[in-house]
C-alpha cells in the first residue's frame, strides 16, 4: 500500500458516500458508493483481490471522497459521475437495442403507430404497450387493427374526406362530425386487446369473417382467419403468465470469477414478452449489478413492479428508480424469479468461455499496443477513414474503442466539404472538426488516434492537434505491397512491423475493419440519398418538402418500391404515391 494512501485512509469517515479511484495521471478510473466510506475502502487495500478487482488496485495511486447524507444520496452521486466520467473500470452497459411499442395516441384523433421507446416523449395522450422483441408481431397487429377498426390513417388534417372514410375504415375524423360513441367503444376495445384481453380481437375478426362469407368475400375471409391463427401462435408462446394484467420486469443473475450473467425477463399486462441476457466483468459484485439496473432504467420503460433477489439492496433501488421492487416468497413470481435465475446461469455456462476468449486477446492485445507505443494507460482509441468516389460524396468516419470494445453509441460521420479528393485536407477538416467540437464541449479525449493511410494523414492530424494544443498520440495503418495492412507508423514516421500471427495484428485489423465498413456505409447512404433525390425530382407533386421527408423515412430507391401505398401514403397523397410506385417500376 502506498503511503500516501495508507494516511488518507485513517482520515476516512464512517459515514455514507462515493468515492473515486485515481491512476497515476490523476485520471478517475473508477467510482463507488458506500453506506461506511471507511470500511468500503480499506477493503480495497488489506484483502488479497482477483481478477478485475486485482487490476484496478495495482493501477490506484490515489483516491477521492464526497460524503453524502444517505446510501441512497450516494448511488445518485455515483450514477452521475461515472455517467460524466465514464471510468475505465466501472461496467459499460452496451449499446441497448431498442425495441419497438405499440403508441396508441388518443388526441386530437385515434391513431395507432410503431415507436422506439428511446424515441418518444411522452405525452398525456399517447399510451406505450410493449415493448415487442418481435418487431414484425408489433407491426402485424397494428395493421391487424387498423383493418378491423377505423382509426385515423392519414397525416395532417385534409379538407375533405379521403378514400379511408368511403371503403369505411375511417370515421372521417377530419369532417369534424363524429360518433363519439362509436369512437369510445373503439378505443375501449383497441386498449382492451393491448392490455391482454385477446378475446375481444378474436370476436371482431370472427365478425369480421362471418361478413366476408356472407358477401362470398373467401379471401378477405381467409386472409382473417390467419391473422385469428397468427393471435393464437402468439398467446400460445406466452406461457408464462400472471392475471393482474400488471407490467412488470423480472431480474435474475448469477455470478461466477469476475462476471456477472443477468437476466430480464418482460412481463407486459401480466404475460411474458420477451427477455434480456447480458454477461460483463464486475469489481464490486452487488453493487455493480445495483448501478447496472439503476442506470438501465433511466434509459428504458419504468414498469409498475420490477421482481428482485433479496441480496440487493430493495430500498435503495425503489428509491433512485422510482418504482416498486419486490421479493417473493412464494407463488408464481418465486417461481418466475428461479426461471430468470436459471437463464442467467444457463447463459454464462453457454457463454463464458467465449467471452473470457475474446478477452484475454482483446485486452492483451489492447496492453501490448500500449506498451508498443510507451503510453502509461491507453482506454480510448479513436480510428478514422476517408472514402470518395472520384473526389465526389466526400465522406469520414469515426470509430472508437473503449478497453478493446467497439463503443458504437460514440461513432461518429463527417461529411466532407472538399469537392475534391485530397486525404491531406479531408484529414485536417475532420480531424478540427472532432477536436474543436470535443474541447468546446468538454468530452473526453482519446489516449491515441489511428487513421488509415500513411505520413500524409499523420502530418495533417498532427498539424491541426498542434494548433488546439492537443497532446493526442497518432499512429498511422500502412498498408504492404499487397494492400494488406502489416505495419504501423508513428508520429515521428517511424516504421514499426507488426508479426501478422499476433493478438496485436488481428486487434488492429478488428479495427481497420470495422472504421472502413462504417465510413463505406454512410458513403454509400449519401450516395444512394444524392441518388434518391434526383430520382424524386422528376415525380410530379413531389416538392422539396415532401422530397425530404421521404428521403428521412425511407433512404434509398429500393426501400420506397418495397414499401406499401399505406406506408407511402404517410407522406403523399394517393394518387402521387401510385405515381411514384409506377415510376420507379418502370425504371428498373
Amino acid at each position: 500500500m502506498l503511503p500516501i494512501i495508507k494516511e488518507k485512509l485513517s482520515l476516512v469517515p464512517n459515514l455514507p458516500g462515493s468515492y473515486q479511484m485515481l491512476d497515476e495521471n490523476g485520471t478517475i478510473i473508477y467510482v463507488g458508493k458506500a453506506k461506511n466510506l471507511h470500511r468500503r475502502l480499506s477493503s480495497y487495500f488489506n484483502r488479497t483481490q482477483f481478477g478485475k478487482t486485482k487490476r484496478l488496485v495495482e493501477d490506484i495511486r490515489d483516491f477521492t471522497y464526497i460524503i453524502a447524507t444517505s446510501e441512497t444520496e450516494a448511488f445518485l452521486i455515483e450514477i452521475n459521475l461515472i455517467k460524466k466520467y465514464d471510468p475505465k473500470y466501472n461496467i459499460m452497459l452496451r449499446d441497448d437495442k431498442s425495441y419497438p411499442y405499440i403508441e396508441y395516441i388518443s388526441k386530437p384523433y385515434p391513431k395507432l403507430k410503431i415507436s422506439r421507446y428511446l424515441n418518444i416523449k411522452k405525452k398525456d395522450s399517447k399510451l406505450l404497450f410493449g415493448p415487442y422483441p418481435n418487431a414484425y408481431a408489433a407491426r402485424r397487429i397494428v395493421n391487424l387493427l387498423n383493418r378491423l377498426y377505423p382509426l385515423k390513417k392519414c397525416e395532417g388534417n385534409p379538407k375533405e374526406v379521403c378514400l379511408y372514410y368511403h371503403i369505411g375504415e375511417c370515421l372521417g375524423y377530419c369532417s369534424k362530425i363524429l360518433d363519439t360513441d362509436k369512437v369510445k367503444q373503439m378505443e375501449d376495445e383497441i386498449l382492451s386487446f393491448l392490455r391482454g384481453n385477446d378475446k375481444v380481437l378474436k370476436a371482431k375478426i370472427m365478425e369480421k369473417i362471418n361478413i366476408y362469407s356472407k358477401n362470398l368475400n373467401f379471401e378477405m375471409a381467409l386472409e382473417l382467419k390467419q391473422e385469428l391463427e397468427y393471435i393464437d401462435y402468439i398467446i400460445e408462446k406466452q406461457k408464462v403468465e400472471l392475471h393482474d394484467l400488471v407490467n412488470r420486469d423480472c431480474i435474475g443473475y448469477y455470478i461466477k470469477d469476475g462476471y456477472a450473467s443477468i437476466n430480464i425477463f418482460y412481463l407486459r399486462n401480466g404475460k411474458l414478452v420477451g427477455s434480456k441476457n447480458e454477461i460483463f466483468s464486475v469489481t464490486d459484485e452487488l453493487e455493480e449489478l445495483e448501478y447496472y439496473i439503476a442506470s438501465f432504467y433511466l434509459r428504458h420503460e419504468i414498469p409498475k413492479e420490477i421482481i428482485v433477489s433479496d441480496e440487493l439492496n430493495i430500498d435503495l433501488l425503489s428509491s433512485t428508480v422510482n418504482t416498486k421492487f419486490v421479493t417473493p416468497k412464494k407463488g408464481i413470481k418465486k417461481e418466475l424469479l428461479k426461471m430468470a435465475i436459471m437463464n442467467a446461469k444457463i447463459n454464462y455456462e453457454n457463454e463464458i468461455k467465449l467471452i473470457l476468449k475474446d478477452t484475454k486477446r482483446t485486452s492483451g492485445a489492447n496492453d501490448e499496443l500500449a506498451r508498443l507505443l510507451n503510453i502509461p494507460s491507453l482506454v480510448r482509441i479513436d480510428i478514422f477513414d476517408n472514402s470518395n468516389l472520384f473526389g465526389e460524396y466526400c465522406v469520414s468516419g469515426m470509430v472508437v474503442f473503449y478497453n478493446g470494445i467497439p463503443k458504437k453509441n460514440e461513432y461518429r460521420k463527417y461529411k466532407i466539404s472538399l469537392g475534391k479528393n485530397d486525404d491531406y485536407h479531408t484529414m485536417q477538416e475532420v480531424i478540427y472538426r472532432r477536436y474543436y467540437r470535443a474541447l468546446v464541449d468538454k468530452t473526453k479525449l482519446p489516449e491515441l488516434i489511428i487513421v488509415d493511410g500513411g505520413n500524409t494523414q499523420i502530418k495533417a492530424a498532427k498539424e491541426v492537434l498542434n494548433s488546439l494544443n492537443l497532446n493526442i498520440r497518432v499512429v498511422g495503418l500502412k498498408k504492404d505491397d499487397h494492400h494488406r495492412t502489416n505495419m504501423l507508423v508513428d508520429e515521428n514516421l517511424n516504421i514499426i512491423k507488426i508479426d501478422p500471427t499476433s493478438d496485436l495484428f488481428h486487434y488492429l485489423t478488428r479495427m481497420q475493419d470495422e472504421v472502413h465498413r462504417f465510413t463505406i456505409n454512410y458513403h454509400r447512404q449519401i450516395r444512394s440519398t444524392g441518388s434518391l433525390e434526383s430520382v424524386l425530382k422528376n415525380i410530379e407533386g413531389i416538392g422539396e418538402k415532401r422530397r425530404k421527408l421521404l428521403i428521412k423515412k425511407f433512404g434509398s430507391i429500393t426501400k420506397i418500391k418495397d414499401a406499401s401505398l399505406d406506408e407511402l401514403e404517410d407522406i403523399l397523397p394517393k394518387d402521387i404515391a401510385i405515381n411514384l410506385k409506377d415510376y420507379l417500376i418502370k425504371r428498373n
